[in-house]
Formats: structure tokens, C-alpha cells, sequence
């Protein structure tokens, strides 16, 4: 039934579309093509979704990617379309009640033309996004300033990466250009917040020798995200999961990173330092809530510095910015922006990941306490990134007061 459903709204979607193309074109064979591609598009997902048992992963993403961009394209062509109709419709009224009879005026080319080719910008953006924009990183730079971090850590810079999802990457040589990137950003600590893997530890087996080059002076700390725990799949028994859960953990630690489960460390310079909590994934709604604040920052004193692992930024909405602890800044990912959005420095941001999550990509300030969330490594599901690319943080903590 969901099947049908699905073709049922494609294709009326479809059908409505095709008058932009039939109103400049009108041949036999250019509507028989145009239907012939529909087919082919819709066929290959439902043959990739059942092949793959419901997964979206490997072949499947890329067949939905494909579907999505007609689907936004033909999206264009309808808004277009029934606003033309609505003209039509008014037109035919007001022809009717001046005596003349109803008679709708036909479709315009120029309208058609128009429709047309800004239907070719989703369509457009989408395949750029699978083939290139997946692996378009990004570092983005930033300086906070904070009244009572400790004297030796001002100037301090720790790089974050978050939810690499290794079991998406398909290109060994731009996953590899996004690692050197990281690195060459030479700052004093990296931080990986979570989501190593879609579900299964084996995910990280040809990419662990790659990640295990990840180095920084003081140490690279990571926690778990809500994919790393292997909800989302079916597992021949409990310990079968267990042990996947155990292997993923044996990996961060066989790759040199110091994996946080509810516990913290202290990163020290000069006879100072500050505390770096990392707790497991907490998240809003029905994701996992493994996360225990007060265990990880149990006998951290409250004067200490305090940086916050915490993979899901609703944590940070719910539990962390009022907690009493004061935790100066939080870094968290999850929510990968959606990997589709418009992002215009100064002047715009915006994707619909905003109406799922309050913080949902960058700095955010309340309380006098930052989080950042970071836009993600990797991708999941859809197998690219249209506007929303991924990331590498790189935050430099200044002791003081942000210049006006």
C-alpha cells in the first residue's frame, strides 16, 4: 500500500508537470520519453529499496538521490504551473460574466520556459551534491572569549569533527583529503563527537588505518553517537549487538582516540587546567538517552574550565545550558544540517533541519554557555550534500571579552 501510495503522488506530481514540457513541445516521443525516464527513475528505487531490504544505504541512497531530484525539479514546474492555472481560472471568470462564455486562455511558453529552467536548479544542485558536494570540506573558523578560562589556555585551539558514518564513504582518495585537512590544521586537541559508524563496527575496518593518523599534541578525545550503538538494525541476538558495541569502543582505542562513557580527563598546561567531560548519546525524543551528566562530570569541581562532549544538541537545550555545573562549551553534531540547506555568510541560514532542532549547525550562545554543532564529516541516507557541507571546526579560546 505505501508503494502505491508513493507512485500514486509521483506520478500525479509527474503528469501535472509534463504541461510545462507539452505546452513547448507537443511530439509523441518527447512525452513517451518523459515518462519512459519517470519509470526508469521510480522503478530502480522500489527494485533498490526491496533489494536492500529497507536500508538506505550503498545502492539505495543513490537511488533516492535520483528520485529526489526529479521530485524537487518537477516540484518547480507544479508550483509554476498551478500558479498559471489560478491566472487561467480568473481569466475564464471574468470572460464568463462579461458574456463571452468561460474560456481559460492556453498555456504561455514564456511561463513554461521560466519554470523550466529554475526546475533545473534543484535538479542540478542535487547531482552536484552527490558527485562533489558530499566531499566539498569546509573548515570553519572561530574565536571565543571566555572571562575566566585559565591563563595558559588562552589561544588554545582544538579542532571537532562529528558523525563521520564511515559505512556511507564510497572514495577512499576524498575521504583521505578531508582527514589531511584536519590535520593540517595542527591544533593543540581534536574532538570527534559521535557517530562512528551507521550501525556496524566492520564499517571502520578499511577506513581505521586512515582515521588512526589523526593525531594531535594533547590527544584525541571522541564519544558515541546514537548510530554507533547498532539500534537500527536487526541482530541475531543481544550479544551479538553487544559485541558489535564492544568492537566499535576496541576500534576508537586501537585508532590512538580516547573514547569518553560518561567520564571526564584533564588536559593540563603551566599548572592549569580544564576539564573535558564526554557523555554517551543523549537524545531528544525516542533517541537513546545513555547519557549521564552528573557521572561524567562527578568530582569535576564546579570553578574548573569545562568543555562538554555531548553528540545530540538537544542535550544541550534540555539538560546542559541550565545545569549547574556550568559547562562553558559544548560540542555536539548530529543533526548533519539536514545536508541540504542555503548558507550565505552575514546574510542568510536556513534548512529545514531549524524546525526539527533550536541548535542546529554553528555557534550558538545562551546563559553565557556556547555550543557548536558541527555540520558533519560524512553523510547518511541521501548520499551527498546540497548547501550544508561538511565540516571541520576549528575554535580558538581566548581569555577576555569579545571586542565589540
Amino acid at each position: 500500500m505505501r508503494w502505491l501510495l508513493f507512485i500514486a503522488f509521483y506520478l500525479l506530481i509527474d503528469i501535472y508537470a509534463y504541461q510545462a514540457l507539452r505546452s513547448l513541445n507537443r511530439s509523441w516521443w518527447v512525452g513517451a520519453l518523459y515518462f519512459l525516464v519517470t519509470l526508469l527513475v521510480i522503478g530502480n528505487f522500489v527494485y533498490q529499496w526491496q533489494s536492500a531490504g529497507g536500508g538506505f544505504f550503498s545502492a539505495i541512497g543513490f537511488a533516492f538521490g535520483i528520485v529526489l531530484a526529479f521530485l524537487l525539479a518537477k516540484l518547480v514546474l507544479v508550483i509554476f504551473m498551478f500558479g498559471e492555472d489560478i491566472v487561467r481560472f480568473f481569466v475564464g471568470i471574468s470572460k464568463a460574466i462579461g458574456g463571452s462564455g468561460y474560456k481559460a486562455p492556453g498555456r504561455r511558453k514564456f511561463v513554461s520556459q521560466i519554470a523550466l529552467g529554475l526546475a533545473a536548479i534543484p535538479f542540478i544542485s542535487v547531482l552536484y551534491g552527490m558527485f562533489k558536494g558530499k566531499y566539498d570540506f569546509r573548515v570553519l573558523n572561530y574565536t571565543l572569549y571566555f572571562d575566566d578560562l585559565p591563563d595558559a589556555f588562552d589561544g588554545y585551539r582544538i579542532a571537532q569533527i562529528s558523525d563521520v558514518h564511515s559505512g556511507s564513504f564510497d572514495n577512499h582518495e576524498k575521504v583521505a583529503y578531508g582527514v589531511n585537512l584536519l590535520k593540517d590544521q595542527d591544533t593543540d586537541v581534536i574532538f570527534f563527537t559521535g557517530d562512528l559508524v551507521n550501525n556496524k563496527a566492520t564499517e571502520m575496518q578499511e577506513w581505521k588505518s586512515l582515521f588512526s593518523t589523526v593525531k594531535a599534541k594533547d590527544g584525541v578525545f571522541s564519544i558515541l553517537g546514537n548510530h554507533d550503538y547498532g539500534d537500527y538494525v536487526n541482530w541475531e541476538s543481544s550479544e551479538d549487538k553487544k559485541q558489535n558495541l564492544d568492537d566499535l569502543k576496541a576500534t576508537h582505542a586501537e585508532m590512538g582516540w580516547d573514547l569518553l562513557l560518561n567520564e571526564h580527563r584533564y588536559l593540563e598546561k603551566n599548572g592549569e587546567k580544564i576539564a573535558i567531560v564526554g557523555v554517551e548519546n543523549w537524545g531528544g525524543g525516542h533517541f537513546k538517552k545513555a547519557g549521564d551528566l552528573d557521572l561524567a562530570g562527578k568530582n569535576v569541581d564546579d570553578k574548573d574550565f569545562k568543555i562538554l562532549l555531548s553528540h545530540d544538541p538537544s542535550h544541550w537545550q534540555e539538560k546542559v545550558k541550565q545545569n549547574n555545573k556550568f559547562y562553558h562549551l559544548t560540542l555536539s553534531g548530529h543533526t548533519h544540517g539536514m545536508q541540504f540547506g542555503i548558507e550565505i555568510p552575514g546574510f542568510l541560514k536556513w534548512s529545514p533541519a531549524k524546525y526539527r532542532y533550536k541548535n542546529w549547525a554553528g555557534i550558538y550562545k545562551e546563559n553565557n554557555r556556547y555550543i557548536n554543532v558541527n555540520r558533519g564529516f560524512g553523510y547518511l541516507a541521501f548520499p551527498g550534500r546540497v548547501g550544508i557541507w561538511p565540516e571541520i571546526s576549528v575554535i580558538e579560546l581566548r581569555k577576555g571579552t569579545a571586542p565589540a
